[in-house]
């Protein structure tokens, strides 16, 4: 278990620094935890190739705790809601169990094509998951005291495309981020799995 601490102690605080980071916004379209929540799909990829799914899923368990532990301090200072906490607990257990498994199926073939394929399908699930449960007016009554009617106002998409609501505009904003991070991701993935591969030989 001891060596898959580097692992479990990167994901925390790659989650902890997304949910302080995801209340700040980087213009009108973006929060600035768009930019360290992809790094959480890298650790699993990491832990994945070189400890295997099962070390991955641990190392996963480890993130989701620490989420609900910062959800739960959050919610005390009244700087989350029942539908956030949701959506994000959710979408990042949901999304980082299918990144694993779809790693794992593409483990043998080219050393990119795993980290790629299993993140760019997890990050599409997280964004649709995550956006939809904590903003759309459509789940209304899974918080029907929490008025999300800020995150419905139209506005156009990305700030220049067609009118959209809010949250959907934030989502695509979110989503985009992720797949060219998946794409950055490529260059430490690499370097980071063939330093410590000989050493967990």
């Amino acid at each position: 278990m001891t060596r898959y601490l580097p692992g479990i102690l990167a994901m925390a605080a790659v989650v902890v620094a997304s949910n302080i980071l995801v209340q700040f916004l980087y213009g009108d379209w973006l929060t600035w935890g768009a930019f360290t929540y992809p790094l959480a799909f890298l650790v699993t990829d990491v832990t994945n190739r070189l400890y295997g799914a099962a070390a991955a899923r641990r190392v996963v368990l480890a993130g989701f705790v620490t989420g609900i532990g910062c959800s739960a301090i959050a919610a005390g200072f009244d700087k989350t809601t029942f539908r956030i906490a949701l959506g994000s607990g959710l979408a990042f257990l949901l999304a980082q169990l299918l990144d694993i498994a779809v790693f794992d199926r593409l483990r043998a073939g080219a050393w990119w094509r795993a980290p790629v394929v299993s993140t760019l399908i997890a990050s599409s699930l997280d964004t649709a998951v995550f956006f939809t449960i904590a903003f759309s007016a459509a789940l209304v009554m899974l918080e029907p005291g929490n008025d999300v009617s800020w995150a419905t106002g139209p506005v156009p998409l990305l700030g220049l495309g067609p009118e959209t609501p809010l949250w959907v505009s934030l989502a695509v904003a979110d989503w985009s981020v992720k797949l060219l991070l998946a794409l950055v991701a490529l260059v430490p993935f690499r370097m980071i799995v063939s330093r410590l591969a000989t050493r967990v030989a």
